[in-house]
């Protein structure tokens, strides 16, 4: 997957555009003056910008993405691990784990990813 990168202003718009898409672009110009307050001018120069990035695309004044919100932040994840644990999964959950109790919850919701990675392996 490329790498993608957004500042907190590109990011609050790229979650507006996943949202509400497919939009027209006069409807993104005000949705942006409403929530982001934000001139026609700017909403036109960010989407210029993350469209040049390869995650969005506006065709005949439809906005769109080309890469999915879920797809965005697995790889924004995954550049997380790699760059601060080495690629470790286990050392990022022994890090987040320290200092955060976890619910039982949460503790069936992990062992329940690691069953259905246990289970792909098995299959293959």
């Amino acid at each position: 997957m490329a790498e993608y990168r957004l500042g907190e202003v590109e990011m609050r718009f790229a979650e507006l555009i996943w949202e509400n898409e497919p939009i027209p672009s006069g409807e993104l110009v005000k949705l942006c003056a409403a929530r982001l307050n934000w001139k026609k001018s700017t909403t036109h120069t960010v989407l210029r910008r993350i469209c040049e990035k390869g995650l969005f695309q506006n065709r005949d004044g439809q906005v769109t993405s080309l890469v999915g919100r879920e797809d965005f932040l697995a790889g924004q994840s995954e550049r997380f691990v790699e760059e601060t644990f080495h690629g470790s999964l286990p050392r990022f959950l022994a890090a987040f784990t320290s200092k955060k109790k976890m619910s039982q919850k949460e503790i069936e919701e992990i062992q329940k990813i690691i069953e259905e990675h246990q289970n792909r392996g098995e299959e293959t």
